[in-house]
């Protein structure tokens, strides 16, 4: 399957790499895996979407911020690597969210992430272990920011 036939099927595109906010490297390998940086939920380095789910978001919306930050992961391997079909599978994703006092339902939030690796990947490939956490503040207010980790094909 190529993933950018497979994009365009979804109807999606890769923005552009979003601009570092720090000291860092967007893409770290070791070995046959990928260390991406936490990716907010920006389109070139503005927030999408700013603000705690359970207060001025709702989950829905977090959904869709989850789903941004997988859009600016692509771009940032796409620029890494050249190439994503040399992406063979998601490992892991840490997801970070924006949580008012008493929202508990970051793992729902984070499925919006989760639901679009696998629409991409498949169930087998797109699909990895996963942490769902609630972040009183995110950089830049924004609401929810995600890392992951993949592995290249052999």
């Amino acid at each position: 399957m190529d993933i950018y036939a497979r994009l365009k099927e979804l109807g999606l595109e890769l923005p552009p790499p979003p601009p570092p906010g720090g000291l860092y490297k967007p893409v770290k390998q070791v070995g046959d895996l990928l260390f991406v940086s936490g990716q907010g939920c920006t389109r070139e380095g503005v927030p999408c979407f700013t603000g705690k789910v359970g207060a001025e978001r709702t989950v829905e919306e977090g959904q869709e911020a989850a789903r941004i930050c997988v859009m600016n992961a692509l771009s940032v391997l796409h620029d890494y690597l050249g190439d994503l079909n040399k992406v063979e599978c998601l490992v892991r994703l840490q997801g970070f969210v924006a949580s008012a006092e008493g929202f508990n339902m970051q793992p729902k939030v984070i499925d919006g992430a989760s639901r679009l690796l696998a629409d991409i990947w498949g169930e087998d490939n797109g699909v990895g272990a996963r942490t769902a956490i609630s972040a009183y503040e995110l950089p830049g207010k924004i609401t929810v920011e995600i890392e992951f980790i993949f592995q290249l094909k052999a």
